[in-house]
């Protein structure tokens, strides 16, 4: 019932700069929790940035410094400013979010992904 949309992914030397978006649309009652997580060929599907109640952060060692990650005014929206990119950054981000669409009906949901590559 809640599809995810990112946007913003595209192709940039190290050291530029990309952020990406992800909004969330269909009957949301209340959101959680977003995040964004990334996948290079051959690897795993892992944790990037997350943000929760309270918009509580958590990002991986490899990121930290490098991406913030915000959510919309309306918290419908989830963003990942990335800054400082690096080779080791390319990979397919995909968009994960959270919450419910009733009292006591929960939704998970992700997004198709979209591409980041970094290279000279």
């Amino acid at each position: 019932q809640v599809q995810l949309m990112e946007s913003g992914g595209g192709s940039v030397q190290p050291g530029g700069s990309l952020r990406l978006s992800c909004a969330a649309s269909g009957t949301i009652f209340s959101m959680n929790t977003m995040a964004w997580y990334r996948q290079a060929p051959g690897e795993e599907r892992d944790l990037v940035a997350s943000i929760g109640s309270g918009d509580r952060t958590t990002y991986a060692e490899s990121v930290k410094g490098r991406f913030t990650i915000s959510r919309g005014t309306a918290k419908n929206t989830v963003y990942l400013q990335m800054d400082n990119l690096k080779s080791e950054d390319t990979a397919v981000y995909y968009c994960q979010a959270d919450g419910s669409v009733a009292w006591r009906q929960p939704f998970s949901s992700w997004g198709q992904g979209t591409q980041v590559t970094v290279s000279s």
